[in-house]
Protein backbone atom coordinates (compact mmCIF):
# COMPACT_ATOMS: atom_id res chain seq x y z
CA UNK A 1 0.00 0.00 0.00
CA UNK A 2 1.14 3.43 -0.57
CA UNK A 3 0.80 6.43 1.41
CA UNK A 4 0.16 9.51 -0.27
CA UNK A 5 2.41 12.08 1.29
CA UNK A 6 2.97 15.51 0.13
CA UNK A 7 5.94 14.87 -1.07
CA UNK A 8 3.84 11.67 -2.93
CA UNK A 9 1.68 14.11 -3.64
CA UNK A 10 3.48 16.81 -5.60
CA UNK A 11 5.26 13.81 -7.63
CA UNK A 12 2.14 12.31 -8.71
CA UNK A 13 0.50 15.14 -9.78
CA UNK A 14 3.77 16.67 -11.58
CA UNK A 15 4.83 12.96 -13.18
CA UNK A 16 1.79 10.80 -12.86
CA UNK A 17 -1.36 12.17 -12.59
CA UNK A 18 -1.83 14.55 -15.90
CA UNK A 19 -2.23 13.53 -19.56
CA UNK A 20 -0.50 17.02 -20.71
CA UNK A 21 2.25 16.62 -23.58
CA UNK A 22 5.20 18.89 -24.98
CA UNK A 23 3.90 18.51 -28.10
CA UNK A 24 4.20 21.29 -31.09
CA UNK A 25 0.38 21.11 -31.88
CA UNK A 26 -1.00 24.68 -33.28
CA UNK A 27 -4.35 25.50 -31.51
CA UNK A 28 -7.31 25.13 -33.60
CA UNK A 29 -9.72 27.95 -32.11
CA UNK A 30 -8.95 31.15 -29.82
CA UNK A 31 -10.26 32.68 -26.49
CA UNK A 32 -13.53 34.24 -27.10
CA UNK A 33 -14.00 32.50 -30.41
CA UNK A 34 -17.49 30.92 -30.67
CA UNK A 35 -17.33 26.87 -31.31
CA UNK A 36 -20.12 24.36 -32.54
CA UNK A 37 -19.87 20.62 -30.32
CA UNK A 38 -19.83 18.29 -33.41
CA UNK A 39 -22.98 16.01 -32.59
CA UNK A 40 -21.05 12.84 -33.15
CA UNK A 41 -22.38 9.49 -31.59
CA UNK A 42 -19.14 7.11 -31.18
CA UNK A 43 -18.81 3.70 -30.47
CA UNK A 44 -16.64 3.24 -27.37
CA UNK A 45 -14.80 5.92 -25.05
CA UNK A 46 -15.63 9.61 -25.07
CA UNK A 47 -15.30 12.53 -23.12
CA UNK A 48 -17.79 14.76 -24.95
CA UNK A 49 -21.45 15.27 -22.77
CA UNK A 50 -24.29 14.23 -24.81
CA UNK A 51 -25.98 17.44 -23.40
CA UNK A 52 -23.16 19.55 -25.41
CA UNK A 53 -23.33 18.01 -28.52
CA UNK A 54 -24.97 19.96 -31.41
CA UNK A 55 -24.51 23.44 -29.12
CA UNK A 56 -22.82 26.29 -29.57
CA UNK A 57 -20.47 28.07 -27.13
CA UNK A 58 -16.94 30.07 -26.39
CA UNK A 59 -13.89 29.19 -25.73
CA UNK A 60 -12.67 30.64 -22.36
CA UNK A 61 -9.35 29.43 -22.03
CA UNK A 62 -6.85 27.23 -23.80
CA UNK A 63 -5.59 24.45 -21.20
CA UNK A 64 -2.56 23.56 -23.98
CA UNK A 65 -1.70 20.20 -25.80
CA UNK A 66 -2.67 16.81 -24.22
CA UNK A 67 -3.25 13.08 -25.05
CA UNK A 68 -6.76 12.67 -26.65
CA UNK A 69 -8.35 9.65 -24.46
CA UNK A 70 -10.79 8.80 -27.13
CA UNK A 71 -8.25 7.60 -28.80
CA UNK A 72 -5.45 6.97 -26.25
CA UNK A 73 -8.36 4.21 -24.47
CA UNK A 74 -8.22 2.25 -27.57
CA UNK A 75 -4.66 1.78 -27.52
CA UNK A 76 -4.93 4.26 -31.11
CA UNK A 77 -2.09 6.30 -29.85
CA UNK A 78 -1.68 9.56 -28.30
CA UNK A 79 -3.39 12.16 -31.01
CA UNK A 80 -2.00 15.44 -29.35
CA UNK A 81 -4.41 18.16 -29.16
CA UNK A 82 -5.50 21.54 -27.20
CA UNK A 83 -8.14 21.37 -24.56
CA UNK A 84 -10.48 24.36 -24.16
CA UNK A 85 -12.42 24.84 -21.76
CA UNK A 86 -15.99 26.26 -23.44
CA UNK A 87 -18.76 28.28 -21.88
CA UNK A 88 -21.66 27.14 -22.32
CA UNK A 89 -25.47 29.45 -21.77
CA UNK A 90 -27.16 27.40 -19.46
CA UNK A 91 -30.47 28.36 -22.17
CA UNK A 92 -28.57 27.11 -24.94
CA UNK A 93 -28.42 23.58 -23.33
CA UNK A 94 -31.73 23.49 -21.28
CA UNK A 95 -33.85 25.53 -22.98
CA UNK A 96 -35.67 29.27 -21.74
CA UNK A 97 -37.09 27.43 -18.17
CA UNK A 98 -33.78 28.03 -16.81
CA UNK A 99 -32.06 31.37 -15.59
CA UNK A 100 -30.33 33.54 -18.21
CA UNK A 101 -28.00 34.56 -15.80
CA UNK A 102 -26.69 30.77 -15.54
CA UNK A 103 -24.13 29.41 -17.74
CA UNK A 104 -21.51 25.68 -18.04
CA UNK A 105 -18.24 25.98 -18.34
CA UNK A 106 -17.10 21.99 -19.75
CA UNK A 107 -12.91 21.09 -20.69
CA UNK A 108 -13.30 20.04 -24.75
CA UNK A 109 -10.35 18.95 -26.85
CA UNK A 110 -10.10 20.35 -30.72
CA UNK A 111 -12.03 16.88 -32.10
CA UNK A 112 -15.07 17.79 -30.56
CA UNK A 113 -15.38 21.26 -31.75
CA UNK A 114 -16.08 23.26 -35.13
CA UNK A 115 -16.14 26.71 -35.58
CA UNK A 116 -19.42 27.93 -35.26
Amino acid sequence: MRVVTPSVARHIIHHEGSARIDAAVAPRFRVHERVLVRNMHPFGHTRVPRYVRGKTGVIERDYGVFIFPDTSAHGKGDKPQHVYNVRFHAQELWGSSVSERDFLYIDLWDDYLEVA
